[in-house]
Parts: C-alpha cells; structure tokens; sequence
C-alpha cells in the first residue's frame, strides 16, 4: 500500500468515525471514545528517532566496579579426624583455613565531577581492593567513603587527578510515573557497557525484601547480572535509580528489574556531605498496612494507609499529635499504603525539617499533623554488658534499647527495654535458646527496664532456685523457666 493509499484510508476512517457518532447522538445511543488513527512516521526524522543521543550525553558516568575480597575457608574437616589422616597421610595436616580471592564484578555512576561514584552495597561492600574502570576504559583503584548495608548502597572515591569527570544529576524521583521511558546503563555479565531500554513498570515497590528500605523503581528494562550499581536514566539524561535486583528463576532478565529510587541515593550523598554519618528522621510509632478486612471493619472505601498501633510517648509522632487507632495515609502529599513506604518517605526528609503528616482519624476526620523530623536519641545510653557467671544468661551482651540502638537494629523505635546483641556459643545463653534481637522483659515476674536493673537482679538470685525470664521475640513473648 502507497503512502497515498494509506493517508487515504485513514482520512476516510476519520470521516466514518464522525458520522458513526453522529448517528448515535441522532438515535441516542450511547457515544464511545474516539480511537485515534494510526499513523506511519511522515518525514525520515521521524523514521531515525533513537536514544542515542540521551545515551551520548550519559553512558560515559557509568562506570565498571570490578572488586576482590580475602576469603578465609577451613579446609575439609574429615582431615581432623585422625582415621582419615590414616588415608590422606600426615602431610594432609589439621584442617587449617585456607586463603582465596574472590572477585565480583558490577557497575557504577559517577554522581560527582570530582570522583564520587555510587554503587550497590552487595557490589562493593566489605571488599578489599577496589577498581573503577571508566567508560574510557581508564583504571582507578578507589576507595569506599562511606557504606550503608541497609540501603545496599555505597559510596566510592577515585582520584582523578584534578580531572573533572562526567556525571549524572539526580531528578526527583518521586516525578516518575509508570510508563515513563527509562534506560538502563550497565556492565550485565561482564561484556561490557550495554544500554537497554524499557519503562517505568510500578512504583513504591516494598515487598521485594533486598534492603531494609524496601521501595523500588519496577522496571522492564533488561537488567542481569553485573547491571548492579548502575544506572537507570529518564530521557532527560538525569539519573532517577541505581539498578539492585532483578525477579528471575534462571538468573536472566524476565523484565521484572528494580532500582533504588534517586531520593534515597540523594540521602546517603546529603549523609557523606555531612561529615560520613547518616542521619535519618525517627517517627517513633509503628503500625500495619491496611487490608481489606480492616478497611471493612472502620468503613472506609478502600483499604490505605497504615493503622497506627504503637506509640513512643516521647517521640515525634506522639507529639505532633498522632494517637494509636490513626490511620496515616501520606506524607507531603506522597502517599503511602504500607509501613515500608512510609520508613521510605520519612527516612529521605532532611533532619531539622518538619513533615506533614496526612491522618485518617476513627472518627472519619481527615487532619493534618506537622511531624517535627529529629534523629533518634541515644537515650537511654547503651550500657552495653557481657553477662557471665552462674546465673541463666550468662554469655549474653545485652544493651539498653534506645531510639538510636532501634533504628540501628531495624526494630520499631517505641520498642523498650534490655535488647541481646550477641550469644556466644556454648554459652548458657545460648543453650537456652536466646537469640540476638531478643528482648529481656521480666525476670521472676519483676520488670526488666535496664542493664543495670537486669545485672542487680540476677546478682540477688532466685528464692525457689528457678528462673521465669520472659522474652520478646518479634511479635511473640515467650517464658523460658531455668531450675
């Protein structure tokens, strides 16, 4: 068919469309949406349309990270076993650990002109040498300046020599919207820069479980192995995610890639600039997404928003006014449908800035609430303690949970008390069961508020010779009796 034929048929078309409206609106029919006519590209511009030139003015801040790490392996153990040194001979030695590297491969962005590059912490965590390769193909050894596996992401400094390098400026990613297009720039299996293409699938995903802020940029975008750390780019050439996973049961690009949103990156870069200490806001309340079942129960429309069900009587929420039965369903404006999204949008504000909070009271009253953003307090201090002696926790290291030891340790900030930071093995402790996370509440029925009430109360003994220590565990509280 010509190009004639074809704008032919489609001006024809248009005028079959009107006069088929026309008629139901004569007859009283019900009128549906016009479908717009398909049209072939017009002009040779049109035909050579590419993201070749996004790709020009970004593929040279990706960057390969390629790192080695000093494994420690033990050896077999049959060979401790003298029977079997009979086979193998003295010369096999004890079962001694033995050395080997292990290398890892993944990309970056350089996100700074002077050398700052950002990358997943699963890439370059804990490794003992580092090297940045540029696009160029130029070689740096760089150095980690600062790390944070919660986020699973890493900070990287090369020297460049008073060189200013190429980097990606990074865009609001709370701006994206699903089917924006997006390319994703990386090294995939080790053979070299490769740029695909997709759109934005979902976003606020935070059921995928990778970090402890779980909020993701879903992406179609191939993205496999090696693709860690590197970029996920808008057209305008900004940066809007650091690629970090991908949903696959071969190890393969499905389609199903995620990325760590650009506003988290821009929180860990604001903590570097801070003197390398992140700072995030504390809400001090905890709650549950709301299920359907739940939405029922309060009559609301549709299940939104998290049911508020603990309070710290001495942290922000409580005293911005927010109360246990309230259902937070935004922050500035952002909504939020689960705990995870709203760890998310509290932990990328600023500290020393204030938040709106958007409440659904039990009444029906929608309010307002101004959210004071502090970090949360070490209060009170660790008094971290090695218990030892003849008493039923002995080999445990306990603390006294604050706000600051909570969030650390991932647990809800209103949570108080004795935490268990460690067991040692073959301890008591840890013949009875105690875990690291574990919360000492009582002993023989007497509150445990303390390290030093904990310590005072076993100095004394038991009356009966038996031990009641009530333990939370997550959501549960177990009573272990020792005697």
């Amino acid at each position: 068919m010509t190009t004639t034929m074809l704008h032919a048929f489609q001006r024809g078309w248009r005028v079959v469309a009107f006069a088929a409206t026309g008629a139901a609106l004569l007859f009283g029919l019900p009128v549906q949406a016009q479908v717009p006519a398909q049209v072939v590209p017009q002009s040779r511009e049109q035909i050579t349309l590419s993201f070749a030139p996004v790709v020009k003015r970004t593929a040279s801040a990706v960057v390969n990270v390629y790192t080695k790490t000093v494994v420690r392996q033990r050896s077999s153990p049959l060979l401790d076993d003298p029977f079997f040194r009979r086979f193998f001979g003295d010369n096999a030695g004890p079962s001694a650990p033995r050395e080997r590297v292990q290398s890892s491969l993944g990309s970056g962005v350089i996100v700074d002109p002077s050398g700052l590059i950002i990358t997943n912490y699963h890439v370059a965590g804990g490794a003992g040498e580092i090297t940045v390769v540029l696009a160029d193909r130029r070689e740096f050894p760089a150095k980690i300046v600062l790390a944070e596996e919660r986020t699973d992401l890493v900070v990287l400094q090369i020297d460049a020599k008073g060189e200013t390098l190429p980097f990606l400026a990074l865009r609001d990613s709370d701006d994206l919207e699903v089917g924006d297009l997006v390319l994703a720039i990386g090294n995939p299996f080790g053979v070299g820069q490769t740029v695909t293409s997709g759109i934005v699938s979902a976003l606020a995903r935070t059921s995928v479980g990778i970090s402890d802020y779980s909020f993701f940029i879903q992406t179609d975008a191939a993205i496999n192995p090696g693709n860690s750390g590197g970029a996920l780019i808008a057209m305008d050439g900004s940066l809007v995610g650091v690629n970090t996973a991908i949903y696959s049961r071969s190890g393969g690009s499905l389609g199903i890639g995620f990325a760590i949103p650009s506003n988290m990156v821009r929180s860990v870069l604001a903590g570097l600039k801070a003197g390398g200490k992140l700072m995030r806001p504390w809400l001090g309340a905890s709650g549950q997404a709301v299920t359907s079942d739940i939405a029922a129960t309060l009559n609301l429309p549709r299940p939104q928003g998290v049911l508020i069900s603990g309070l710290n009587a001495k942290g922000p929420a409580a005293r911005a006014g927010l109360r246990v039965g309230d259902i937070i369903t935004g922050v500035n404006g952002r909504e939020v449908d689960d705990p995870d999204g709203l760890r998310f949008r509290i932990a990328t504000l600023p500290v020393g800035a204030a938040a709106t909070l958007g409440v659904l009271r039990r009444s029906g009253e929608r309010v307002s609430l101004s959210l004071p953003l502090e970090a949360p307090p070490e209060v009170p201090a660790r008094d971290e303690a090695m218990l030892q002696g003849n008493v039923p926790l002995s080999g445990a290291k306990v603390a006294n949970l604050s706000p600051a030891l909570a969030d650390e340790l991932s647990l809800p900030t209103e949570a108080a008390g004795v935490i268990v930071l460690e067991v040692a093995r073959g301890s008591v402790a840890s013949r009875l069961g105690l875990r690291p996370r574990d919360i000492v509440m009582s002993l023989n029925g007497a509150d445990i508020e303390s390290v030093a009430g904990l310590r005072r109360f076993l100095s004394r003994g038991s009356s009966d010779s038996r031990w009641r220590i009530a333990i939370r565990r997550g959501d549960q509280v177990m009573t272990l009796v020792v005697g």
